[in-house]
């Protein structure tokens, strides 16, 4: 009776530890609305300075020439890595001084930072970087 009594506060105590733990991971990852302000919309050229193919979500550091003449840096989120990858977007798709053009949402914190919903090449191919379709304003 003592024995079974241990087993059930030791798989009680498991399953509350995996509970936890998965909770914690679920409240890491962010919604779009969360982060990103569907009613302030970016445009603006860049050259790269970085790009991060790391988990949850990948980005693009951009070299932004501000309408004030003045060099700011963008942040820009995309997808995971393993989404990019099966998309056929490596680590070489995007090198360092390529001019790139982002139209997407900035952060709702104000920092210079935004999800791309798309992106193009100077030369107007598109490229792939967020693997689901965006929010669209309504208006």
């Amino acid at each position: 009776m003592i024995i079974a009594t241990r087993r059930m506060r030791w798989r009680v105590a498991l399953l509350a530890t995996c509970l936890a733990l998965g909770s914690l991971q679920a409240t890491a990852h962010h919604s779009f609305a969360a982060e990103f302000d569907i009613d302030r919309p970016v445009e603006f050229q860049g050259k790269v300075l970085k790009v991060e193919l790391i988990n949850p979500h990948s980005w693009i550091h951009l070299e932004v020439i501000a309408a004030n003449g003045t060099k700011e840096t963008w942040m820009i989120e995309g997808g995971s890595p393993n989404q990019l990858f099966r998309k056929g977007f490596t680590r070489n798709s995007l090198p360092v001084g390529t001019d790139v053009q982002v139209t997407g949402y900035r952060a709702r914190d104000g920092r210079n930072r935004a999800v791309g919903r798309t992106l193009k090449l100077a030369n107007g191919q598109p490229l792939f970087f967020q693997p689901n379709e965006l929010p669209r304003p309504i208006h």
